[in-house]
């Protein structure tokens, strides 16, 4: 589904950029396009170089190798004429401890020709009653909210969000999430950093995934999730054993079927189908339980969620690995 506002020139063009610290690769050919007018997830774990890639796209770091337009600019050659039209949510905004929230806007907003009302803007965010609170007694959560303020703040055309909903409680989360929405309906072009896959599903048009260097899976929510052989996952009120799971395979699922270990709880994965679920191995999956008297007590048909699919792609090795290359990446920013 495309965006209010979408034209076909894409507001971000990024063409096998590369980059190296030292003797370490952090971008081994990067390409990707964000449309204008649709939110954009870029994904990884730690280290794999979306903040890189990122840094690059604000004209911070400049690519070794490879194109990159933002907006229809140079991010390195045009930097003082893109900036003004980007708005960035970072983590760690470096802001003075002593400051107020309404201090913090009204400072910045001198910075823009034509910015947001100060007063207005912290209370779209929801900081109006912590307006006059100092900055070192905010909470995670409204510390976040206030750099989504800031972010806000000059009107960008592009807004790039690094983990926007970290520390929020479950309330400020779902407020952050529908204020995301209404700017993408509007016609702002939204780059989406984020480990809250949950987000990603709910909000992006596009996700590309990062994966040491390279891109390794692009396409729509939908599509990510969609890829890869059918599957049925279930939970029973009892385990199984062994032969009692291969004959419920049998059963359910016919030749090459199998049925595994999914989780604690008696959960289980039925694998290798040959087609979609259908009613029919529902009612064999059913039949088969209530002939041995036992209860499915719960039942998910046919695509993997957005994070079974990411753990698919970035490998079970990620969490070690991306310990290094977090460590490599962070030599460039020092």
């Amino acid at each position: 589904m495309t965006a209010a506002g979408l034209t076909a020139e894409p507001a971000i063009a990024v063409a096998d950029i590369r980059k190296t610290y030292g003797k370490r690769p952090i971008l081994a050919g990067v390409s990707f396009e964000v449309q204008r007018g649709e939110l954009f997830a870029l994904l990884g774990p730690n280290g794999a170089g979306k903040t890189t890639t990122v840094e690059i796209l604000e004209g911070y770091r400049k690519a070794d190798a490879g194109t990159v337009s933002v907006l229809g600019l140079d991010p390195m050659r045009d930097g003082a004429r893109l900036r003004p039209r980007i708005g960035l949510m970072l983590q760690e905004g470096g802001i003075d401890n002593r400051t107020t929230p309404r201090e913090v806007l009204r400072l910045y907003a001198r910075f823009y020709r034509d910015p947001e009302d100060p007063d207005a803007l912290l209370e779209a965010v929801d900081l109006g009653r912590a307006a006059s609170t100092r900055y070192r007694r905010l909470s995670g959560g409204e510390k976040q909210r206030l750099s989504l303020a800031l972010a806000l703040l000059g009107r960008p055309e592009l807004l790039v969000l690094d983990e926007p909903t970290a520390g929020m409680d479950p309330a400020a989360k779902q407020a952050t999430r529908e204020r995301i929405a209404a700017l993408r309906a509007a016609g702002t072009t939204i780059l989406l950093t984020t480990h809250e896959l949950g987000d990603v599903e709910l909000l992006a048009d596009h996700v590309a995934v990062l994966d040491r260097g390279r891109v390794v899976a692009y396409g729509t929510p939908a599509e990510l999730t969609g890829a890869g052989a059918p599957r049925v996952r279930f939970r029973l009120s009892a385990t199984l054993a062994d032969a009692d799971a291969a004959a419920l395979a049998a059963a359910a699922g016919g030749v090459g079927a199998r049925v595994s270990v999914a989780g604690a709880g008696a959960a289980y994965e039925l694998t290798g189908l040959t087609a979609a679920p259908d009613p029919t191995l529902v009612a064999a999956l059913a039949a088969w339980c209530l002939e041995r008297g036992l209860l499915l007590t719960e039942l998910r048909l046919g695509a993997r969620s957005l994070e079974e699919r990411y753990l698919e792609l970035v490998g079970a090795d990620v969490a070690a690995e991306a310990g290094a290359d977090l460590a490599t990446e962070a030599e460039g920013t020092a």
